[in-house]
């Protein structure tokens, strides 16, 4: 049993979700938002830092993972959700946590089995996965998939560790 955070980080509003991995299993823990209302990029950084270690503090997560940044057109956006996603990865490491870090694609191959998956496809596996019945925010539900993305990729690293070793027999 182990409690799997996801944050998808955003300078405005930071998404994140909370799975119980319980054997094969996943379990709904929580999701939420931390959203920023001030117009300083520092206060906004306070913010986001602030509600993550308040997120790790009730839910007492033992993994985390954060999407990468996206590289889009406008660089001085991608400045600010690089931003974004140190306070909450510095939030993380505060608590002594980990932080594993996942691309938007890959999540999205995790919970949808498509790469190019659309942000719906995202959102009705993530329910579908959860079994949640609620509308989810969509900066939420990121935070979900992310979370399932890491449990998945854990739970998949700790059966390679484990595998039966290759024979000792030679091959000839």
């Amino acid at each position: 049993m182990a409690i799997f955070l996801g944050i998808d980080p955003g300078s405005r509003v930071t998404g994140y979700g909370l799975v119980n991995a319980v054997g094969n299993r996943l379990e709904f823990v929580g999701c939420g938002r931390i959203k920023t209302s001030s117009d300083s990029q520092p206060e906004r950084l306070k913010t986001i830092f602030d509600g993550i270690c308040s997120v790790i503090e009730e839910f007492s997560p033992q993994y985390a993972a954060v999407e990468e940044v996206f590289m889009g057109k406008n660089a001085a956006s991608a400045l600010k959700l690089g931003q974004a996603r140190g306070s909450a990865m510095v939030g993380c490491l505060h608590h002594d946590l980990e932080v594993s870090e996942y691309s938007a694609r890959m999540v999205k191959l995790a919970v949808v089995g498509s790469g190019s998956a659309t942000k719906a496809q995202v959102q009705h596996m993530v329910k579908a996965i959860l079994g949640i019945d609620d509308t989810l925010a969509e900066d939420a539900s990121d935070g979900l998939a992310i979370a399932i993305c890491h449990a998945n990729t854990h739970a998949s690293l700790i059966k390679m560790a484990g595998a039966n070793r290759f024979s000792r027999k030679r091959f000839k």
